[in-house]
């Protein structure tokens, strides 16, 4: 700072400090409401809104009244001035239009995606790799993408005066603008539209499960057919999806969060309460050849990577806490993520190895619902039962609304960057009953999607297990041949080639199965 620093035309020199390290000026940033009623920085309000760079040292000479005014300007700077600049689109799209996420919102957020229907599979994935290998994997699995997550959380902010609020922008800071569009794009919106779709089919089928158990033999006239349920539950899906960013359904992650945690402990405590069946055996399946044992095997590893969603919409969720100079955003973000994960690891482990010694290789392979829904439809009471398909329901309305979120901030982000203006509500609203019937015609039309959880955890492993070792060590770029080089590129290259692996598994297995398998299959 050169000159004189002062008020009311006085002021001191700059022989009178000690040092003002050279920051951007600026005001602070001014605001607008947005579509929803979010207050969300103005366009063009960005490119003023001024960046911390430093602190400012007082000297002992500054006469007390001033020295006060100078230390509460410092504080309020550290405070209030942004960490980074603004993108002005950021305030009209879903993701980015509410900044007052905290530590609670993503440790809801981060639950809801990280516990589902894709927990009831791993015991599928135990009944071919057995007791040691299943467990192993699993705890591999686990702990590997723990790292990955605190590393995206890391990546955040990584350069100053940028944040990364979406996985495709930290892929193409890191491998260039268009091959991380190549590769990070591919996979997320696979990951959203897929898991949006799987979720469909589930949620269908379950409510029409649901409606059996409750109403019994008094409802079997003329009862709705497999697809008109489907259609029951997307429109439900619609409804909610209407709730207008990220930030908004933080109450249904909540919900989403509850219910998976509560039918996951249901799932397997029902199913170890029970006798099991005569002619269980934990020994894994065996394959009529050397081959088709290999491809069994990684299309069960596929299995368990596929357990670890919700690495895509970490970058998201951060993205809705605000972050200053004093109080950066990756703080509360890893604050309720090690939350989350303490509680995904406690129903996760317990389904997986509660399900397998309950079921051994006898597990179906839609999983624990069809398990339960098999051997033990007479023994359960009907209340317990249709209580856990319900809560089922739930969890798939709550998760299908955050894996979607993405798909209509990419939606709103083309409208706006050619119109230069925010959605309207109507247009909002046009893109979200668009992408849920899309989502319900290719459930329709691919109705085995919800059985592909090999293949599904084969194509979307990079974001998970490999893509974040690789963005550290070009972003970070620490010492060459240090163990944290060696560890992320080691990381990396192994997480690249489970994918091809485990995606040939995947496919494998669907191919070998005609295409035929159900997650359900009631009687």
């Amino acid at each position: 700072m050169e000159g004189r620093v002062g008020m009311g035309g006085g002021g001191f020199s700059e022989a009178e400090l000690v040092s003002i390290p050279a920051t951007p000026r600026g005001v602070s940033t001014p605001e607008t409401v947005t579509p929803s009623g979010q207050r969300s920085p103005r366009p063009g309000a960005a490119s003023r809104s001024w960046t911390p760079s430093g602190s400012v040292m007082i000297s002992p000479m500054v006469g007390t009244p001033m020295k006060r005014v100078l230390v509460n300007l410092r504080g309020y700077l550290e405070d209030m001035g942004h960490l980074t600049r603004l993108n002005p689109q950021d305030a009209w799209l879903p993701i980015t239009e509410s900044r007052n996420g905290n530590a609670h919102y993503a440790a809801f957020h981060n639950l809801n995606a990280g516990v589902g229907f894709q927990a009831l599979v791993l015991p599928v994935a135990f009944a071919f790799l057995g007791w040691s290998w299943g467990i192993l994997s699993l705890t591999i699995a686990y702990f590997w993408q723990l790292y990955t997550l605190w590393i995206l959380i890391k990546l955040h902010e990584a350069v100053p005066g940028k944040r990364y609020n979406r996985y495709v922008e930290l892929a193409q800071a890191a491998f260039g603008e268009r091959l991380g569009v190549w590769l990070a794009l591919f996979p997320t919106v696979y990951l959203s539209a897929g898991t949006a779709t799987a979720l469909i089919l589930i949620g269908g089928e379950t409510m029409k499960l649901f409606f059996q158990i409750v109403c019994g033999p008094l409802c079997s006239s003329n009862p709705l057919s497999t697809v008109e349920w489907y259609l029951v539950f997307t429109s439900l899906c619609i409804v909610l999806s209407q709730l207008p960013n990220l930030n908004s359904i933080a109450g249904l992650s909540l919900i989403g969060a509850v219910t998976a945690i509560i039918y996951a402990t249901m799932a397997w405590v029902l199913s170890v309460s029970q006798t099991r069946p005569p002619s269980i055996s934990y020994q894994p399946l065996k394959s009529p050849s050397f081959t088709a044992s290999i491809f069994s095997i990684l299309n069960a590893l596929g299995i368990i990577a596929f357990a670890f969603r919700g690495h895509n919409l970490a970058l998201e969720i951060q993205a809705t806490m605000p972050s200053t100079f004093k109080h950066p955003a990756h703080v509360p973000m890893w604050r309720g993520a090690k939350v989350a994960y303490i509680l995904i690891a406690m129903c996760l482990f317990p389904v997986a190895i509660g399900g397998f010694w309950a079921y051994g290789n006898l597990m179906p392979a839609g999983g624990m619902l069809n398990a339960l829904f098999a051997f033990h439809s007479p023994d359960i009471p009907r209340g317990l039962l249709a209580t856990t398909f319900l809560l089922v329901v739930f969890n798939c309305l709550s998760s299908f609304q955050i894996y979607s979120m993405p798909v209509f901030d990419s939606f709103e982000a083309f409208y706006t960057s050619r119109t230069n203006r925010p959605c309207s509500i109507w247009v909002r609203s046009g893109f979200r009953v668009f992408y849920g019937f899309i989502s319900f015609l290719i459930g329709v039309a691919l109705p085995f999607l919800s059985s592909l959880a090999g293949l599904l955890g084969g194509l979307t492993l990079p974001v998970t297990f490999a893509y974040p070792c690789f963005m550290w060590v070009l972003i970070k770029k620490p010492s060459r041949f240090s163990f944290n080089w060696y560890l992320n590129w080691s990381l990396g290259i192994m997480g690249i080639a489970f994918s091809l692996a485990f995606s040939l598994g995947g496919v494998w297995s669907m191919v070998n199965s005609g295409l035929r398998l159900k997650f359900f299959k009631p009687n």
